[in-house]
């Protein structure tokens, strides 16, 4: 069946569409709120069309379709897909990976914090993401020298011996039997309080609690506890005023900033939670063609959040736009209600310049890397080398080592576009 009697065929559903090559080569995925009127615009004749797209349709030889019950399910299975088939027409974020978080398991009798790069619905609360992950690596480190948390995944179901945790005092050891009344479960239940009002970054909150608490156990002649309770408000303090704060007024969101020059584009995302920056990540993106900024910024959130990370109340975009199928698909994995737009007061202005400069600084900076004649030169002289057509776009090289055939170890590093990807 040749395409103008298929696309007779294609019902007038919301869905999403799949573009091949010869061979049934993917070229291009998108979703449509009526799949046929989206179908035939492509097939239809027209002056306007960029020049991306005239490309694309050279190239078209067949099409497939899958029918969903709402744009919202559309939006999803695209993403999907497009993850899992890197269709050359599409927007690809070149860094596809998850980002790590970390894991309060309060759902367990002796909850704990661990680094997850997923977010399952066990009830434990999720924070991040941290980008990069040396930040997480570093906060996790100070939780456990000032918050007295198991780090063992074990059930506890039967008392044992204690680890050297407990006695250099970094752990208050629910592992004893003899540590099981309910005044040291309370005890450490208020660690675990003390370390989720930390990692949300409630300042005013967390340092009256540790204050009242380091009174209330000097006034009972209970020294050498207060102290440590002292030293742990000093070392939270010390941590918080080392962290960059950007306002006071700003909670928790994120902010896209774009700087874009004809058909390429740098992206700078931050990570606001509770006025504090816990990460960044910037993503250069190319062979936009006439793909409108709208576009770009739609693909662009449905691509990045489609990864396993908590969604934020606010999501700041770099423009004014109306993107209303992804705010509710937003909502729906936060399970609240999310406002995507731009920025409305003096602080959300302040942090979205922010991004935008450092999109603009990014954007310059890999161009320069990309350009220089270093690289250049060790590319031409590697496709030389290797006797290539062209010269590469990107490297990998994979190590993996073990000890006698066992306790194998692998590592990737990842060079692309003239730089290493780094986590």
């Amino acid at each position: 069946m040749d395409i103008k009697n298929k696309l007779q065929r294609v019902p007038c559903s919301p869905g999403i569409y799949v573009m091949k090559a010869a061979r049934d080569r993917v070229i291009y995925i998108g979703k449509a709120k009526n799949l046929r009127n989206r179908l035939r615009s492509y097939f239809r004749a027209s002056p306007s069309l960029d020049a991306r797209k005239s490309k694309m349709l050279k190239e078209i030889r067949d099409f497939d379709y899958i029918v969903t019950e709402n744009e919202l399910e559309a939006l999803v299975l695209e993403a999907t897909y497009i993850k899992k088939t890197k269709p050359a027409y599409n927007i690809i974020l070149r860094d596809d990976k998850s980002y790590p978080l970390l894991k309060l398991t309060v759902t367990e009798q002796w909850p704990r914090i661990e680094v997850v790069r997923k977010i399952t619905k066990d009830g434990s609360i999720y924070f991040g993401p941290y980008v990069p992950s040396g930040s997480m690596r570093e906060i996790l480190r100070f939780i456990r020298r000032n918050f007295p948390l198991r780090t063992c995944r074990d059930s506890l179901k039967k008392p044992f011996r204690p680890c050297v945790q407990f006695e250099i005092g970094r752990c208050l050891g629910p592992c004893d039997g003899d540590l099981r009344e309910q005044k040291d479960k309370d005890r450490y239940i208020e660690v675990v309080n003390e370390v989720k009002l930390f990692l949300s970054g409630v300042k005013k909150e967390l340092l009256t609690k540790l204050q009242r608490k380091m009174k209330g156990l000097s006034d009972d002649l209970q020294y050498e506890e207060a102290a440590v309770i002292r030293d742990r408000l000093e070392a939270i303090k010390k941590a918080w005023e080392s962290q960059r704060v950007i306002s006071s007024e700003l909670g928790d969101l994120d902010v896209i900033g774009l700087y874009r020059e004809e058909e390429e584009a740098a992206v700078f995302m931050l990570f606001i939670r509770n006025g504090m920056v816990i990460g960044q990540k910037d993503f250069f993106l190319q062979k936009l063609g006439g793909l409108d900024n709208r576009e770009l910024a739609a693909d662009f959130i449905e691509q990045f959040y489609s990864k396993e990370i908590p969604v934020p109340p606010l999501v700041i975009l770099p423009f004014k736009t109306r993107l209303e199928t992804q705010r509710l698909w937003l909502s729906e994995k936060r399970g609240k209600r999310v406002r995507l737009g731009t920025a409305r007061s003096g602080p959300e202005s302040g942090v979205l310049k922010m991004a935008k400069d450092n999109a603009c600084h990014s954007f310059l900076r890999h161009k320069e890397t990309k350009t220089s004649p270093s690289a250049r030169d060790a590319l031409i002289s590697l496709k030389n080398l290797l006797n290539l057509d062209t010269a590469p776009a990107r490297i990998e090289a994979v190590d993996v080592s073990n000890i006698s055939g066992t306790d194998a170890v692998g590592a990737v590093i990842v060079w692309e576009d003239g730089s290493f990807i780094r986590d």
